[in-house]
């Protein structure tokens, strides 16, 4: 249990601007990580260990990329009791991303919609970052490391700045994620499209290929993508990604229906709703994963885990691991352990 219960904290929180409030708790779990403050919000992780393409994670609960965005808080959010974490995403250029205000809390709906666009400092920045990082790998955490194209390179040029991307982390990470899915960098969903995917995984395999050689070392290449795709869009995703040789899938990104939220304040606000709203969805795209890709082949499932049962019904919908991000927010690090135990006992 932390030493200071989130409810204590939560209404401070929720009472300042919401990227205020993301910028303040990331800065405070920066400074304080691997000190004796971390107490204040440290937990015992649960011990559930699962191998999942070729990597042994010490539970099925990870971090979605999206929260640490320049991987400045691997320690402390590991302290959390997360079994792995993913940062990013990161752009080959720092970038300040979208116009404030970008982010918006909608409680009667546990939800968040964001616009950020990929805002970061750029690659160097976050690789120096992750390096500092320390005591949640020696406890045995993984970590993914979350790449994306910069706003300013124009879509047909997008396969660069994946490339350069993957070989700036590849000696870093413990798996890589091409995130083709965010709503919120122009015509990037477009890559999730039949031959632009196929044409962006074949040349990020390739690289990949000649990375592992280059430094003698294994690492798992997932994509992520959107939760806004039919049944026949996600049949040539799971097909494109078995044919290209790549290593998993995380379903899903956030979602730019509104159907759920309808008539809440800031509904109609531009970006990517995530939380509870899209849970079903995730699991529909899960679901349709498993079938079209078969057993065995790594699906990390994210959106709208807002408890317990919430992860064990993503891992009943076909995912092998399970990622939080909006529920953390509302729930605090009290569901990382929740959703772990939950998951261990399935």
């Amino acid at each position: 249990m932390p030493l200071i219960p989130y409810a204590l904290t939560r209404p401070f929180l929720f009472g300042l601007d919401p990227e205020h409030a993301h910028e303040l708790t990331l800065g405070s779990i920066a400074k304080l990580q691997n000190t004796p403050a971390q107490c204040l919000w440290s937990q015992t992780r649960v011990k559930d260990p699962v191998t999942v393409a070729g990597l042994k994670f010490p539970n099925r609960i990870g971090l979605a990329a999206g929260l640490d965005k320049n991987g400045r808080c691997i320690d402390g959010l590991g302290a959390m009791g997360f079994g792995f974490i993913e940062v990013g995403t990161v752009t080959p250029k720092g970038q300040p991303g979208n116009d404030k205000p970008r982010m918006f809390r909608l409680p009667e709906a546990d939800a968040l919609i964001n616009r950020l666009g990929f805002n970061n400092e750029g690659l160097d920045a976050f690789l120096a970052n992750v390096r500092r990082a320390r005591s949640f790998r020696a406890a045995g955490g993984l970590v993914g490391l979350n790449i994306g194209k910069n706003a300013a390179t124009p879509i047909e040029n997008a396969v660069d700045d994946y490339l350069i991307g993957l070989a700036g982390v590849f000696p870093h990470a413990d798996y890589i994620t091409v995130n083709i899915s965010s709503p919120n960098t122009k015509n990037l969903r477009a890559l999730q499209s039949d031959e632009a995917l196929d044409a962006l995984l074949s040349r990020l395999q390739e690289r990949k290929l000649a990375l592992a050689v280059e430094h003698k070392r294994r690492v798992p290449m997932f994509v992520k993508i959107a939760p806004d795709l039919d049944e026949a869009q996600v049949g040539v995703i799971a097909r494109t990604l078995k044919a290209n040789g790549i290593d998993g899938v995380i379903a899903t990104n956030t979602t730019i229906s509104r159907e759920a939220v309808k008539g809440l304040p800031h509904a109609e606000e531009t970006g990517g709703l995530s939380g509870r709203p899209v849970f079903e969805a995730s699991n529909r795209v899960i679901g349709l994963l498993r079938a079209e890709l078969g057993a065995g082949y790594p699906i990390i499932g994210v959106g709208g885990v807002l408890s317990g049962a919430d992860a064990q019904a993503k891992l009943a919908a076909g995912a092998d691991l399970v990622q939080v991000y909006t529920g953390l927010i509302y729930r605090g690090p009290a569901l990382v352990s929740e959703c772990a135990a939950a998951m261990a006992r399935a």
